[in-house]
């Protein structure tokens, strides 16, 4: 992949997402993408006492497609929640139930989003949110290793963790992400705004 030393964090996405759209094309997409959908079941099952309710996302610009997976593992046992984020004009998101077929209307940045107003899809707090990666970074802390991830720079996901962390202490926020996408501090470091990962998902394996 290109360097990336030197460039603003704006500059910064836009190779990384030219760089993505490049990795989806390529003959080493494939092996990644199902890599990632193996860790993803394992991570699941070994979680599968904490999480009832996920909250995953409708990809753009060439995001990995959770979709048909997470549908299966929600239709494989009972009282299993879907939902999908919708956002606020005040920069936070809300989830919402989902199921397939569900109409979704784009959001001003072209995100298709649930309709806020559907009665018989009410809004939930996720025990677990699985949120995609622009690029993403690692810091230790003594024993602890924390991932950081770089989305489209709009504060959306950092905003809502912060709030949602205060009312559910256990809620596990799992970055998705590619091993190529990760960045050194002298491209860019994480903020004081910014939200850690509680776990990060590449096609290497779960990373925690």
């Amino acid at each position: 992949m290109a360097d990336m030393h030197g460039n603003s964090p704006k500059s910064l996405r836009q190779v990384l997402l030219a760089q993505r759209k490049q990795f989806a094309a390529s003959a080493s997409y494939p092996a990644a993408r199902e890599a990632i959908l193996t860790s993803l079941g394992r991570f699941l099952t070994n979680y599968d006492a904490q999480i009832q309710s996920l909250a995953l996302y409708c990809p753009i610009q060439d995001e990995l497609d959770l979709r048909p997976a997470l549908l299966a593992w929600a239709a494989s046992k009972a009282n299993r929640t879907l939902a999908l984020p919708f956002a606020r004009p005040d920069k936070h998101l809300d989830f919402y139930t989902w199921q397939e077929g569900d109409l979704l209307i784009p959001s001003g940045h072209g995100v298709p989003e649930p309709d806020p107003n559907n009665p018989r899809r009410p809004q939930v707090i996720p025990d677990c949110i699985l949120i995609p990666c622009v690029g993403w970074s690692e810091s230790s802390a003594g024993k602890r290793n924390h991932y950081w991830r770089l989305g489209y720079g709009g504060g959306y996901f950092d905003r809502t963790l912060a709030q949602l962390r205060a009312i559910k202490p256990n809620l596990l926020c799992v970055g998705i992400g590619f091993d190529w996408q990760k960045l050194d501090d002298a491209q860019w470091q994480a903020q004081t705004h910014d939200e850690p990962l509680d776990l990060l998902l590449t096609e290497s394996g779960l990373l925690c």
